[in-house]
């Protein structure tokens, strides 16, 4: 498994590239690291949710969980500037390169922290997240995967919804079925390229 999924410093060198690429129709100049999930390209599974996912509400508390180097934040800061984005990832190269690519792209609306450090502040404050859209980290296996959505969707506000993209033979279907046994309202939204898009509801 790659060092990116489980570690918050990764032992490669930060290996930097510049590339522009197209996010939901807006071009971007952003920088990538090895190290990170997804360093050369726009991941095929992240773009399958971001061709497919439905314009945001103009204002809220958005998180865009599991961020790499920022492409969903940047999406979600692009599409409702007046929102607050908040971006996690357990790894601090991959945070570092959020922050950067959210100035590069003039949003100072994007927050990107640990993801440990978030959730026990939002759990100590009470607040809670009116959309979440993510390509969760897969392969770090079932049981982390599970704790992973346990510990984030219950943050959803009352008409929240969460916005996954897991690959078919990773098991997406599976997924839909035991988030549905744990009280979610779960709808297939899309298949495209190997991929189903899941649309979770409190």
């Amino acid at each position: 498994m790659s060092e990116h999924y489980f570690t918050a410093s990764p032992s490669v060198p930060a290996q930097e590239q510049t590339h522009r690429f197209l996010i939901r129709g807006r071009e971007h100049e952003v920088v990538t690291a090895s190290g990170v999930f997804s360093a050369s390209r726009l991941d095929k599974g992240t773009q399958v949710l971001l061709d497919h996912v439905p314009q945001p509400p103009s204002t809220g508390t958005f998180l865009d969980l599991g961020c790499g180097w920022g492409a969903i934040a940047l999406a979600l800061a692009d599409a409702s500037p007046q929102a607050e984005v908040l971006a996690v990832d357990v790894n601090d190269r991959a945070l570092e390169l959020t922050t950067r690519n959210a100035v590069t792209a003039g949003h100072d609306q994007v927050r990107a922290v640990q993801a440990e450090e978030l959730l026990a502040e939002l759990y100590r404050t009470g607040r809670h997240l009116d959309l979440i859209w993510s390509n969760p980290p897969v392969r770090v296996g079932k049981e982390a995967l599970h704790g992973l959505l346990l510990s984030w969707l219950p943050l959803l506000s009352e008409d929240g919804e969460a916005w996954l993209v897991v690959g078919k033979n990773l098991g997406a279907d599976s997924l839909a079925r035991w988030m549905g046994e744990q009280g979610y309202t779960v709808s297939k939204e899309s298949s495209s390229k190997g991929f189903r898009v899941l649309r979770v509801r409190r």
